[in-house]
């Protein structure tokens, strides 16, 4: 598998949701998503976990060949590295991966049903750090809604960061949305270990920031 592989097969104009060889394309600026009658298909029922902002996908083909009996979605908005997972995951053959090629809240509200997902990971969203972009921010009270309503009870959310401001946001937007944050007070670790890499916990690591873990339960 290679990445011209990997069409959309319509003008943007004519754009509308399509699964391609386990990808689903969620398009935006779109209006008719609840009309979408097909499903994110797996060969078993296992547990369903989530990564949004998946990059190019090392942390999660990882995860998943490292996890075999779990199946889990990649959500990634940008076509670039959402084809560079799909590569991956034919390519190393990763059965239990499927990848989703659009924005997380849009993907979150129309195509995942309530209480269906065993675990959810974020890691690293854009900090957007300039103050007038800080409503670009993903992790905001209508998101975070959504992720509780498709999380399962007792089920945990992990948000990785390497941004101070945005992982004090993080903490009281969730605690607000009545989630309970797993590590005491001040509510991060600054290592997990066997968390698994990524390019930019690599690349972060290699500038001397910190990493702030945050694990929340529904």
């Amino acid at each position: 598998m290679k990445k011209s592989d990997l069409i959309i097969p319509f003008k943007f104009e004519d754009r509308r949701p399509i699964i391609i060889n386990r990808l689903l394309y969620v398009p935006g600026n779109y209006e008719e998503h609840s009309n979408f009658k097909e499903k994110i298909y797996f060969k078993n029922n296992n547990r369903l976990h989530v990564e949004y902002c998946s990059g190019n996908g090392e942390w999660i083909v990882q995860k998943a060949k490292k996890n075999p009996n779990i199946n889990f979605i990649a959500i990634e908005m940008d076509f670039q590295r959402a084809r560079k997972i799909w590569v991956k995951m034919h390519n190393e053959n990763v059965d239990n991966l499927f990848i989703v090629l659009g924005e997380a809240k849009t993907f979150t509200k129309y195509y995942l049903k309530n209480n269906s997902i065993f675990q959810i990971y974020i890691n690293f969203p854009d900090p957007w750090p300039k103050t007038k972009h800080e409503k670009n921010r993903l992790i905001k009270k209508e998101f975070i809604l959504e992720m509780k309503r498709v999380l399962i009870d007792k089920c945990n959310i992990i948000i990785v960061t390497d941004d101070k401001n945005y992982s004090n946001e993080i903490i009281k937007n969730i605690l607000d949305a009545k989630l309970k944050s797993l590590y005491k007070e001040p509510y991060f670790l600054t290592n997990l270990e066997n968390y698994g890499s990524s390019y930019f916990k690599s690349l972060w690591v290699s500038k001397g920031k910190d990493i702030r873990f945050h694990k929340f339960e529904k």
